[in-house]
């Protein structure tokens, strides 16, 4: 009997549970337009950069097949071992892990024909050496599809923290804000540059967008993944001794905003790159 017709998956499995969720509700926007550009081929060499818990490593290697080599590059010890879980929970068989990070990625040169990375490139300590190392590993007219959230992302929140340093005189908190904006979102116009510099031409830039609605600021403060990914930042722009301060202020702005327009939004703007050697 050929494999895709064992079909004995428990529902109640405490095991299945434990790896369904491999699309994060995060990355699947972003991802899903990134599947949408990927030249589908058989016989090729892959790799995602920055794939976190296994997303889109795993449903790219499964898509292109066991004719396909796909590797993935990361550093997170707790991400790679939740992916290696699934990896092994589904069967694939086409995937190699490693663990590092992508300004030293350790492949030889042009060995791979496909290039992804879900919102990921634009993370990394040094942009330009990633992208270096990606016009080096990739092969000449091999395909690159990136994703990235825009540096006018959150704009809601960021727009009530700026007008309230403002009103008090805080411009050493507005440039840290603007600052660490920066550090986390570059200007399209710089990264569309380090692929120019680095021999790659552009052949498609979408820009898309999704809202995060919650019922009110308060939700969206407490949401899990806003304290996971977004918080530590915003808090490193406050003085401590005024952080409590200045976060009820922000959000009971945020709540009165909130009450007139019945939810508050946050906008994430985002780009797919779709690039050629």
């Amino acid at each position: 009997m050929k494999n895709y017709l064992t079909t004995d998956f428990d529902l109640n499995s405490e095991q299945l549970i434990e790896v369904f969720d491999e699309l994060p509700l995060w990355a699947a926007p972003f991802g899903l337009k990134l599947l949408e550009k990927v030249v589908l081929r058989k016989g090729i060499t892959a790799l995602d950069i920055g794939f976190g818990a296994g997303f889109p490593l795993t449903e790219l290697a499964m898509r292109l097949g066991s004719t396909c080599k796909v590797y993935g590059i990361d550093p997170w010890a707790a991400a790679i071992k939740r992916a290696r879980k699934k990896i092994a929970f589904y069967g694939i068989n086409n995937i190699q892990i490693i663990k590092g990070h992508a300004e030293n990625i350790r492949l030889p040169s042009e060995s791979v024909d496909l290039i992804v990375s879900n919102n990921g490139i634009n993370n990394v300590r040094d942009l330009g050496e990633v992208i270096l190392e990606c016009s080096r590993v990739l092969k000449k007219g091999g395909q690159m599809v990136l994703t990235m959230n825009l540096n006018n992302s959150l704009t809601e929140f960021y727009e009530i923290m700026g007008k309230l340093f403002h009103e008090l005189n805080m411009d050493e908190a507005i440039e840290k804000m603007n600052q660490q904006i920066c550090s986390k979102r570059k200007p399209l116009y710089k990264f569309i540059d380090q692929l120019e510099n680095h021999g790659f031409g552009v052949k498609s830039m979408d820009r898309e967008q999704f809202d995060y609605k919650f019922v009110d600021g308060t939700t969206m403060l407490n949401h899990y993944f806003i304290r996971m990914a977004f918080l530590d930042g915003w808090k490193s722009i406050v003085l401590p001794e005024k952080l409590e301060f200045i976060f009820d202020e922000i959000e009971r702005r945020m709540n009165d905003k909130a009450a007139i327009d019945g939810f508050f939004r946050l906008s994430v703007p985002y780009v797919v790159i779709d690039c050629r050697k």
